[in-house]
C-alpha cells in the first residue's frame, strides 16, 4: 500500500498546533501528517498568517500581499516530505494549497481539500489546470460565511469545474468554520484519494 502525507495549512491567525488535531481526524489509513506553521504574525490578533490581508476579501491582493504568498508557498515546499501528497487548508490555507498546483510540487499532489477558501491568483490558476491532470478535490463553504462570501468560493471550485476536474461540495449552512456535521463525508473524501495512489 502507497502512503504519503496529508498537508493542512492553518486560516489567518492560525497555528500548526491548532490545525494538527484536525488534519490527524482526517488523515487516510497510514498517512503521515504535516501541519506547516505561516511565517508571518498578526499584528493584532496573534496567530499567524499566509499574507495579510486587504480588509475586503473579494479584492485582489496587491503586490506586497502576492509577494507574501509566493514566500509562503516557497516555505511550504520545502517543508514538505517526498511522496503522494494530499494538500489542503482552511481559508488562506486553502488558498496557498490550490495555488500549489502552479509549482512543481503538481506533479506529487494526488488531491486537494479546500475548506472556507479562495483563489488568490485566480488568472493564473486558470491558465495552469488545462495542462495538468486531473485529481480530485473537495470543497466545504458555509452559506454564511461573512469573510470569505460563498460567491467567493464558488468562483474557486468552478474554476476546477470549468476543466472537469472530479469535484465533491459540501455547502453548508454555516459561517467561516470547518462544518464537523460533515467531517465524516470529508474523511472519505479524502480516503478515496488516498486509496488512488
Amino acid at each position: 500500500m502507497t502512503t504519503g502525507t496529508l498537508v493542512m495549512l492553518h486560516g489567518m491567525t492560525g497555528t500548526s498546533e491548532k490545525m494538527q488535531p484536525l488534519a490527524e481526524s482526517l488523515a487516510p489509513n497510514g498517512w503521515n501528517v504535516l501541519c506547516p506553521q505561516a511565517e508571518i504574525e498578526h499584528p493584532t490578533r496573534g496567530g499567524f498568517a499566509w499574507w495579510l490581508r486587504a480588509e475586503d476579501p473579494t479584492l485582489p491582493l496587491n503586490k506586497e500581499c502576492q509577494k507574501q504568498v509566493e514566500d509562503s508557498m516557497k516555505k511550504v515546499i520545502r517543508e514538505i516530505p517526498n511522496g503522494p501528497v494530499i494538500i489542503g487548508g482552511f481559508s488562506q490555507g486553502g488558498a496557498i494549497a490550490s495555488a500549489l498546483l502552479e509549482t512543481d510540487l503538481h506533479e506529487r499532489i494526488v488531491g486537494l481539500v479546500l475548506i472556507g477558501t479562495k483563489t488568490v491568483r485566480p488568472d493564473s490558476l486558470t491558465e495552469s489546470l488545462p495542462f495538468l491532470k486531473p485529481r480530485e478535490i473537495i470543497w466545504m463553504h458555509g452559506r454564511r460565511d461573512h469573510l470569505v462570501p460563498i460567491e467567493v468560493g464558488r468562483e474557486h471550485i468552478e474554476i476546477f469545474e470549468s476543466v472537469d476536474w472530479p469535484v465533491t461540495r459540501l455547502e453548508h449552512e454555516k459561517g467561516h468554520m470547518v462544518n464537523f456535521n460533515q467531517k465524516e463525508q470529508l474523511k472519505a473524501s479524502i480516503q478515496r484519494m488516498a486509496d488512488l495512489v
